[in-house]
């Protein structure tokens, strides 16, 4: 994730869904902050891309951010949002979303 490597941020675990994204990710900033960037990095990416208009709307006002304060916690949301979103969607769906880079793939 650009935005992550950028800040020097560890990217635990992603899961990007078709209308909403979990992620697990370690920065000195308090999570409120880490998510109103990741949401401008990935909005000008998607109107770079042309898949979202300029100006348009694209996420909630906020979002769920949480503290995790050991490796436990860590491990258990890694867990969740690897592996508790439901199925993987399907090549059809992968195929019409915007790819996004893993961390240090620029």
């Amino acid at each position: 994730m650009e935005v992550a490597e950028h800040r020097s941020w560890t990217v635990h675990a992603l899961n990007v869904r078709t209308n909403h994204v979990h992620m697990v990710i370690s920065a000195p900033e308090p999570p409120e902050r880490v998510l109103n960037s990741i949401k401008s990095w990935a909005t000008r990416r998607m109107v770079e891309a042309g898949v979202l208009p300029p100006r348009a709307k694209a996420w909630t006002r906020h979002g769920s951010t949480r503290y995790l304060w050991n490796a436990t916690s860590v491990r258990e949301a890694c867990e969740y949002v690897c592996e508790r979103q439901g199925a993987d969607l399907d090549e059809a769906e992968h195929q019409t979303a915007p790819q996004l880079r893993p961390p240090g793939n620029t």
